[in-house]
């Protein structure tokens, strides 16, 4: 069966009773941000939309590069900030996804021992945690055991699936150990959120009861995120003839922005004008990725740029033409990720330009708000460039449909909304 197409639809969310009585939840989630970060905010919205529904949160976070505009002054092992009304438990872990896999690895565990202590002390009603990494599973499972309150987990990608997959994990025992402790922590869990249909179709997979998950993807921030009929004239983008491809995000080895270069490599060789590339975020494969634009001759095409605050990003985004949804092609991501940056795009009013198949590429095709391209294909990814260049009038059209979907489909108060009655539907009556 193909993901998503289980008997019970993945943007349904399960028969819910209401609920009353106000709860103090713990919500653990290590790279947690706000609009001043440079990363994903779902989980500052979440906890916002609990504290509006009357319950109280303590979120648990670490330290990293992109989260740090978040916070003041870390000056011990935990610290204590309330921001918006979340009263949030920083813990000094330091995090940045240029680390290398053993270090990134180290980073988690220590977060997560320390993160068990701090959930163990919180007296919550109920703990929720969210991946990635899968290890914040560890102080929700202990934390709530310890406590005597629900856990709830959130799959925000299939680990260990998704590294193995990639070829990041290859000892069969640490592939045994991780699978096992995926399984402890899904079986620990009164609930699970996933945030794709291949993601919950995932969760199932290994046992875990259908009727105690929900999918309620990533959502598009509708009042951040504004169309523009403006273009920008930064000279860093080329000129403003130029249609301008832009991908925000990590720059790792899951995001393949090879790919992308590849797509560069052959406008240049047909001799084509009128495209440029705009990289804007940071990661492991970022500097291996401008060496090849250097020394392959693509910065003509390719403009790259670090990390931006959210706020920073949102009024630029509008003034670009197409968003790029890039990964690397493995079967795992088809239908296994729900990516930020996709409704960030849509919310934007811009449409998007896609090099892999699954449930984004359905949505991107039925809703005609975007191109969608084979993967590992320079010649067709260079077409469709040329083909969005060419057809320049038609962009704001394109990109008015994704702005339909995402007010439709994706609001932010429509999922915050399920998302909370999720974990209310989760508690003790």
């Amino acid at each position: 069966m193909r993901p998503g197409t289980s008997s019970l639809s993945p943007f349904s969310p399960l028969p819910l009773q209401p609920y009353s009585a106000s709860m103090h939840i713990c919500y653990i989630h290590q790279h947690f941000s706000t609009k001043q970060g440079m990363t994903g905010t779902r989980s500052y919205e979440m906890a916002r939309r609990l504290i509006a529904a009357g319950h109280r949160v303590t979120m648990v976070c670490g330290s990293s590069d992109l989260n740090a505009p978040s916070f003041g002054k870390l000056e011990k092992r935990v610290n204590d900030e309330t921001i918006d009304g979340i009263n949030v438990r920083v813990i000094a872990e330091p995090y940045a996804n240029k680390m290398g896999f053993a270090r990134r690895v180290l980073a988690f565990w220590r977060f997560a021992q320390t993160a068990t202590q701090v959930v163990r002390d919180s007296e919550a009603d109920l703990v929720f945690a969210t991946s990635t990494p899968l290890t914040v599973g560890i102080p929700g499972m202990k934390g709530s055991r310890k406590l005597g309150a629900r856990f709830v987990f959130e799959v925000r990608d299939l680990w260990p699936e998704v590294p193995i997959a990639m070829g990041i994990v290859k000892n069969p025992l640490i592939k045994w150990y991780l699978q096992r402790l995926e399984k402890q922590i899904y079986f620990a869990a009164r609930h699970i959120v996933a945030l794709s249909p291949g993601i919950r179709e995932g969760v199932i997979r290994t046992g875990y009861p259908a009727a105690q998950t929900s999918m309620i993807p990533n959502a598009a921030d509708t009042d951040l995120w504004l169309p523009s009929t403006e273009r920008s004239a930064d000279p860093r983008f080329g000129p403003l003839e130029d249609t301008r491809f832009v991908f925000t995000g990590a720059h790792g080895l899951a995001n393949g922005l090879d790919s992308v270069l590849d797509a560069a490599a052959e406008l240049k060789r047909r001799g084509a004008r009128g495209v440029r590339f705009i990289f804007i975020g940071q990661g492991g494969q970022k500097d291996k990725l401008v060496a090849r634009s250097n020394a392959e001759g693509l910065n003509d095409y390719c403009t790259w740029l670090p990390s931006m605050p959210k706020n920073e990003l949102a009024r630029l985004l509008p003034q670009l033409d197409v968003g790029l949804m890039i990964l690397q092609n493995l079967p795992a991501f088809y239908y296994g990720t729900s990516p930020n940056k996709f409704f960030d795009y849509i919310a934007s009013g811009i449409p998007v330009l896609n090099n892999y198949p699954g449930w984004l590429a359905g949505m991107i095709e039925e809703n005609r708000c975007g191109i969608v391209v084979p993967p590992d294909d320079p010649r067709a990814f260079a077409d469709a460039c040329l083909k969005f260049h060419e057809r320049r009038g038609e962009l704001k059209q394109m990109g008015a449909r994704g702005r339909a979907l995402a007010e439709r489909d994706f609001s932010r108060d429509k999922l915050g909304a399920e998302f909370v009655k999720a974990l209310e539907s989760a508690a003790p009556r």
